[in-house]
Order: C-alpha cells, then sequence, then structure tokens
C-alpha cells in the first residue's frame, strides 16, 4: 500500500478508537458508582468488570506492540472478570490508562509499519490486522457499556446518538451545508 494510504488510515483508526472511547465516558458520565456495578443477571458483566477487561486487554495488546506476543505472561484475563472496580474514580484510573497505553502505541506507528507481522498468542497478524480485530473488539464491548447504561437510565438516557425522532432534523442539517471531505466522528456531539 502507499504511504499516504496507509497514513489515512492510522489517521482515521485513531479517530475510530477515540470515537468508541468517547461514547463509553458520555455512558460513565450518566451513572453512579453503583449503577457501574448492576448487572442484568449472573451470566452478565456489569459496565466495571468490562472495563476491568477492557483495560487488561489494552494494556496487553499494545503494551510492547510491535516487539513482543499481545498476551502478556504478566495478564491474568480470569482476574478481570471476577471484580470490577467499586467506584467510579479507580475505575476511571484503569480506563486512562488503558486509553494511553493504545493511543500512544498508535499514534507512533509509521505508515511502514501497517505491514509488520505481530503475534498475539501465538498467531500471526499484519498490524493491520490485529488493529482491526482490536477494533472489533473493543466495538463489541463498547456497545454492552452503552446498552447497559441505557437499561439503567430507561427514559433518563440521554442519547448518544442521533434520537428517534430527530433523523429529519439531523439529515436537514447534514444536506444542507456544502459537501467536504472530513471523517464522520467529527463533529458528533
Amino acid at each position: 500500500m502507499s504511504t499516504e494510504i496507509n497514513q489515512n488510515f492510522l489517521q482515521s483508526i485513531i479517530k475510530l478508537f477515540n470515537n468508541y472511547k468517547s461514547l463509553s465516558e458520555k455512558t460513565f458520565d450518566q451513572l453512579t458508582d453503583e449503577e457501574l456495578q448492576w448487572r442484568p443477571n449472573e451470566a452478565s458483566n456489569s459496565i466495571a468488570v468490562i472495563v476491568h477487561h477492557l483495560s487488561g486487554n489494552m494494556l496487553s495488546r499494545w503494551t510492547d506492540f510491535l516487539t513482543s506476543d499481545g498476551e502478556k505472561p504478566w495478564r491474568n484475563r480470569e482476574a478481570e472478570f471476577e471484580v470490577g472496580y467499586q467506584d467510579k474514580t479507580r475505575m476511571m484510573q484503569a480506563w486512562s490508562k488503558g486509553w494511553t497505553c493504545l493511543l500512544t502505541t498508535l499514534e507512533g506507528l509509521k505508515p511502514e509499519d501497517l505491514e509488520r507481522i505481530i503475534f498475539i498468542r501465538n498467531e500471526g497478524h499484519s498490524v493491520v490486522e490485529a488493529i482491526h480485530r482490536q477494533l472489533a473488539h473493543y466495538a463489541s464491548h463498547v456497545g454492552q457499556i452503552m446498552f447497559i447504561g441505557k437499561q439503567i437510565k430507561g427514559k433518563d438516557w440521554k442519547s448518544l446518538s442521533i434520537p428517534v425522532g430527530g433523523t429529519s432534523a439531523f439529515n436537514a442539517d447534514k444536506l444542507g451545508k456544502p459537501p467536504e471531505r472530513k471523517h464522520f466522528t467529527e463533529g458528533l456531539k
């Protein structure tokens, strides 16, 4: 691939990861410490547990991303599902640590790095494949976080996308402006 395409990919993927980070944080902002512990049933995870897992995964996958296996020997994945964080402050510290590791790594990648091979559990991935793998993984958990938040808040949930009944106004605003090239996450609320 060309350097320009690779650079565009890196810029776009960083914006996508930041978008999912933001959606989660807008959910956290709507919830109390107690609500972050809520689980719909015994087989489900609370938001605090999901964050514990995401933080552990991010630290494992993105630490020494280009030079060591993404499943670090120091990671205890099973423990990530046993208990979450007891308060939002501790949860947000772990959350920030994981995201800082991820975003710092992505921002440090060069276009030529995208064709390198890295390993996750001894399985080789191109850097592009590894990035897509993690983006899909994190997006699925962000969807869970938002769904749980919406279950908890019910009618008090503050929509994180185009609210029901707001599509016509949203489209009229977008289509009433001159066409321009920009990433779809720019200008999201």
